[in-house]
């Protein structure tokens, strides 16, 4: 059985991290840049992208879609249930490689790329935000 109350607690935390970020999001690629705000942005996105993936974790156990071998196997997992798009799966797993680079690579971080996350692509977090409400209440 999922933990709705759980999944939404983890939700609402999601959306205080996508509200910070817009809240701190650069107006341009030199402000993005001043120490302080590159790495607020990094660590804003870096802890969004886990909670997206708390998320999935709560959904594939509350489901008991068996254990997924990596983190990876959830958003397959969720897919082949009907929980989750293909294409929102692709971008499931994109984003968790980049925080993976975020938390384990700090010297291989593209300041460029981070940036595009924070003033173009933080639509991603609604949309997954979107999916699972969805579904929640087909369940």
């Amino acid at each position: 059985m999922v933990d709705r109350e759980r999944l939404l607690a983890k939700l609402d935390e999601l959306d205080g991290y996508v509200r910070d970020l817009r809240t701190i999001a650069p107006q341009s690629f030199e402000e993005y840049r001043q120490i302080e705000k590159k790495r607020a942005c990094e660590r804003l996105l870096q802890i969004a992208v886990q909670c997206v993936i708390d998320v999935c974790n709560l959904l594939v156990a509350g489901l008991r879609l068996g254990l997924p071998a990596e983190e990876n196997d959830l958003f397959d997992k969720l897919e082949d249930a009907g929980i989750l798009s293909s294409s929102r799966k692709e971008r499931l797993k994109a984003m968790k490689g980049f925080r993976n680079i975020l938390v384990h690579e700090y010297g291989s971080v593209d300041d460029a790329f981070v940036y595009q996350a924070v003033t173009a692509e933080l639509g991603d977090f609604a949309a997954f935000r979107a999916e699972v409400l969805e579904a929640l209440e087909k369940i």
